[in-house]
């Protein structure tokens, strides 16, 4: 499993880009990727993500980008993604909720909301938790 960072500029509308984003992750599962756990911040995602043997985590990534900027009319769209994006593949001893704990606080960090719960854009799109 892991943990995948996407950022460059603020997205020009939150809700399309969650809209987008869920599309996307829903058409991967038919595909063998299972999107978990995720936050979509004014300029970045945090999500988990795994898939089989196959997965290409690079290219399941540019699929997303590029599913996400198409929400958008052109001008809003350019220069959305900066190159690349980070990753961290969770390891045995690392714990699955430990780590969405934080993701899910960033929204609290940036003061964007005084609770998680309260930040729209965050959900889970299939089960992927480890024991």
């Amino acid at each position: 499993m892991t943990i995948c960072t996407l950022h460059r500029r603020k997205f020009p509308d939150l809700a399309k880009t969650n809209e987008a984003f869920k599309v996307y992750a829903e058409r991967g599962r038919e595909l063998g990727v299972a999107v978990g756990r995720y936050v979509i911040m004014p300029d970045h995602i945090h999500l988990f993500v795994c898939g089989d043997i196959e997965f290409r985590l690079s290219e399941w990534v540019k699929g997303l980008k590029r599913a996400i900027s198409s929400a958008f009319a052109k001008q809003d769209r350019q220069r959305l993604w900066q190159p690349g994006f980070f990753d961290h593949l969770l390891r045995n001893d690392e714990s699955y909720g430990q780590k969405w704990t934080y993701v899910l606080e960033n929204p609290v960090r940036a003061g964007l909301v005084a609770k998680i719960e309260d930040w729209p854009v965050q959900g889970e799109i299939c089960d992927i938790d480890r024991a």
